[in-house]
């Protein structure tokens, strides 16, 4: 899943997103709206199942193999997409404030308010730490402030899954245009394994992803004055053995005509979907061919002993 916060001050933005997914024969909804504080609230509860693996698998990896990272790298700047609350960064941070003096922290995310909070939490956490945010949504531009080098580009929590090779290679050879010799990105990876386990990690018996993905209505009701009835509305996850992709959906659960003011009126039927988000499961040649294609040479491959993760690390080719 990807954590961010939508923009919603950039309102045109979100009706041409809904305009254009509605209006798809399977109609579908941009993820980075789940985010309002309410969304962000769920993903981190979600991250704390005993289903959802990815999160405490990454955390494992990264306990182990950032030391060896940091001393090998000595990076000067950490500059992490997709930031949300930086939990696992202070296992990073933790090493480079370790290793360097003066380092350099630039959280990236597209929600402005949530970002500080996070800003504010790590300076007084670490007070020599030279916190930078910069906002915004790393899937369209990179836009970051000036850092030292060599820094460390951190996509964590297999962000990477949620976007179909054509996009994921745009945000990573966005990434890549950024990186100076010397610099290097740390990319979490869920890897692919049995159906039961991935399909899990998005039907926790808890309900919390249920309300998670329930709660991109809610916002848009609140943003947009729409009037969908989230009642009327279930959960569905299932893996595409094909695709070798998680796809999360909304069914309606009777036929619906919802009303969004400034967009008009929308048919969605009895037993009809519409596609929330997609999670796409790698191995390792899979990910060494997004990092060739965006201009990345894949250096390291780290997986856990279970095969239910793995942290790619890599340069800039040439």
């Amino acid at each position: 899943m990807v954590f961010g916060a939508p923009l919603m001050s950039d309102r045109a933005e979100l009706l041409r997103d809904v305009t254009r997914g509605l209006a798809m024969p399977q109609k579908e909804l941009d993820p980075k709206y789940f985010y309002d504080e309410t969304g962000s609230a769920l993903f981190e509860q979600i991250t704390e199942l005993p289903e959802y693996y990815l999160t405490s698998a990454e955390r494992r990896l990264l306990e182990s193999a950032i030391p060896g990272i940091v001393s090998l790298l000595q990076p000067r700047c950490l500059i992490e997409l997709g930031a949300g609350s930086a939990s696992k960064t202070r296992i990073i941070l933790d090493a480079m404030t370790s290793a360097v003096s003066n380092a350099q922290y630039v959280p990236v995310d597209v929600s402005g308010e949530f970002l500080e909070k996070t800003a504010q939490r790590l300076r007084s956490q670490y007070p020599n730490l030279d916190v930078r945010t910069a906002i915004g949504d790393f899937s369209q531009q990179l836009e970051l402030p000036s850092v030292d080098h060599p820094s460390l580009f951190a996509f964590l929590g297999s962000t990477i899954g949620n976007f179909e090779d054509d996009t994921a290679v745009s945000i990573l050879s966005n990434i890549a245009s950024q990186m100076r010799a010397g610099d290097r990105l740390l990319l979490g990876a869920d890897l692919r394994k049995d159906v039961a386990t991935i399909e899990a990690a998005y039907n926790d018996s808890a309900g919390v992803t249920a309300e998670f993905n329930l709660n991109v209505l809610r916002v848009l009701n609140r943003e947009l004055g729409a009037d969908f009835n989230v009642d009327a509305f279930s959960h569905r996850a299932f893996y595409n053995r094909d695709l070798h992709r998680i796809e999360m959906h909304l069914e309606s659960l009777s036929d619906q005509v919802v009303s969004i003011p400034e967009l008009g009126k929308f048919d969605v039927r009895k037993g009809e979907s519409i596609r929330t988000e997609l999670s796409f499961k790698y191995d390792r040649r899979a990910i060494s061919t997004l990092f060739s294609r965006a201009g990345l040479c894949l250096d390291t491959w780290i997986t856990d002993e279970d095969g239910l993760f793995a942290l790619a690390l890599g340069g800039k080719l040439g």
